[in-house]
């Protein structure tokens, strides 16, 4: 039976690989200066160096979740061509899309097609590198339930390390107090953060200044990668392409076979909540 995979737009896949595997695209949106903005993965609707801007300007960002219905309806277009579905959400513990996912699956099952959902505990192009290589294995000819068991085993073993330019914005999400997010842009302290097994954004280190926070990132692709799994690297990047360009060439000189095959934005919905000059590594690791 054939099938299409349904991914949110919190992967922020690059359109061009979307296209290439006739991925399916359900949107959150986000919120600027009162206008809604669904996230839509080629910015058509902002494009996302203005967005990036006006952040810089003062504007705040909010975001909404994917909702159940927005679910319904694309399942049900796939269930209308023939095709089974198997949905690879954001991580339940960033945001509630994977539940509106959970009861659409609830809601459709039962019927003449199968629908699948994974949680796949992963964020921005973590989540895009985990859809990149499902998306391989179904373009190799694997089926749907071969591809759910593959993603079920490999998510987490996609790493994600990235560290933020500017700590109000986390101070606002609550993942650092105001106290410490003061006193960290005095002292040019810049944290590093990855996502855990529950697919929560932690902590990890604090360093001081970008350089070493950047060589951070790419002292953990050092420590953890798993090239067995795959040697293919995302890096993405809240309107700072100079920064990730030098975090790939430091990669890159780790010779260690690694490919960094995209290097891309952050989009709307994961960066209102970064930050601009966030810079993100992903790949495939021993551990997260």
């Amino acid at each position: 039976m054939p099938y299409t995979i349904i991914i949110n737009s919190s992967s922020d896949l690059p359109q061009e690989i979307v296209d290439q595997f006739g991925l399916q695209v359900v949107h959150l949106k986000f919120v600027l200066n009162n206008e809604t903005f669904p996230n839509y993965l080629d910015y058509h609707n902002l494009p996302v160096k203005d967005f990036y801007a006006r952040l810089r300007k003062g504007e705040m960002a909010t975001t909404s979740q994917i909702n159940t219905v927005d679910y319904e309806e694309l399942i049900q277009k796939e269930f209308d061509k023939g095709n089974d579905v198997l949905i690879l959400s954001f991580s339940s513990a960033l945001s509630g899309s994977y539940n509106a996912g959970r009861l659409a699956v609830e809601a459709m099952s039962g019927k003449k097609h199968k629908v699948l959902l994974v949680d796949t505990k992963a964020a921005s192009l973590g989540e895009g590198l985990l859809i990149y290589l499902a998306a391989l294995k179904q373009q190799e000819g694997k089926t749907i339930d071969e591809v759910y068991q593959y993603v079920e085993e490999t998510k987490l073993h996609i790493a994600h390390w990235f560290t933020v330019d500017d700590l109000m914005f986390l101070k606002r999400g609550g993942r650092v107090s105001g106290a410490s997010a003061i006193m960290g842009s005095i002292l040019s302290i810049k944290p590093v953060l990855h996502v855990d097994n529950e697919g929560r954004l932690i902590p990890r280190l604090k360093v001081m200044g970008r350089k070493k926070a950047i060589q951070s990132l790419v002292d953990k692709v050092k420590e953890t990668v798993d090239t067995s799994i795959s040697n293919v690297v995302f890096i993405s990047h809240a309107d700072d392409e100079t920064t990730a360009l030098m975090a790939k060439e430091k990669i890159e000189a780790l010779n260690l076979g690694l490919e960094v095959k995209v290097v891309h934005f952050i989009g709307p919905v994961i960066g209102a909540h970064s930050g601009p000059g966030t810079i993100a590594v992903f790949f495939t690791a021993t551990h997260r």
